[in-house]
């Protein structure tokens, strides 16, 4: 009885085995000869560090060149116009503020021949048109704008340097769909509230 019951053991070890491995030799046999991935790769774009110094130094060595490094074409009469207008406020005030200098100098020596003792014809007038306080008031107010103007153009051409730079920086910026943030909303099933969140998805 005992030796049946040990024939029978070992029977059954054996069979199980024999089904293991008949298992396992099917999964191999079974098995595709090549696998495939459904999968998509991309490739970014490499990073150049020394791209927003390159930007700019070329929008300091020339407004404007720098947007056109960044391929930022439209940006380039934005830029000139504005440093333009600038300039020519400048320009005007300076010129202006000249003016005036030159007529209290001329008074302050004594002279009556200033282009303010002459009206529109070309004729001396008894009078001048401006006063000597009159006068020192028009400098102190062009010396005003002419120091601001230039402030103000000195501004935008940092600003110049300052936006290619940035640009060139925001273009290398790794903005693809595979890392995302984006809000959301859920329904709490339990109590009935709403709950709002962030999630944070990245893709291998």
């Amino acid at each position: 009885m005992l030796n049946k019951c040990l024939a029978v053991c070992v029977f059954s070890c054996l069979f199980c085995f024999s089904l293991i491995a008949q298992e396992k030799d099917s999964t191999k046999i079974n098995l595709p000869k090549e696998v495939i991935i459904d999968s998509t790769i991309v490739i970014s774009k490499p990073i150049d560090a020394l791209a927003p110094a390159r930007a700019a130094f070329y929008s300091a060595l020339l407004p404007g060149l720098g947007q056109a490094y960044n391929k930022k074409y439209w940006k380039i009469p934005i830029v000139l116009g504005a440093i333009g207008t600038g300039v020519y406020f400048y320009t005007t005030n300076n010129k202006e503020y000249n003016r005036y200098r030159d007529a209290y100098k001329s008074r302050l020596a004594g002279f009556k021949n200033d282009e303010f003792y002459f009206d529109a014809n070309g004729n001396q007038l008894q009078d001048p048109r401006v006063t000597t306080e009159g006068l020192e008031r028009g400098q102190q107010f062009y010396r005003r704008n002419k120091d601001l103007s230039i402030l103000i153009t000195v501004g935008l051409y940092a600003l110049n340097i300052i936006d290619a730079n940035v640009d060139a920086h925001l273009m290398q910026y790794n903005i693809d769909e595979n890392l995302t943030l984006t809000p959301h909303y859920q329904l709490n099933e339990i109590d009935g509230k709403g709950q709002t969140g962030l999630t944070l998805n990245f893709k291998f």
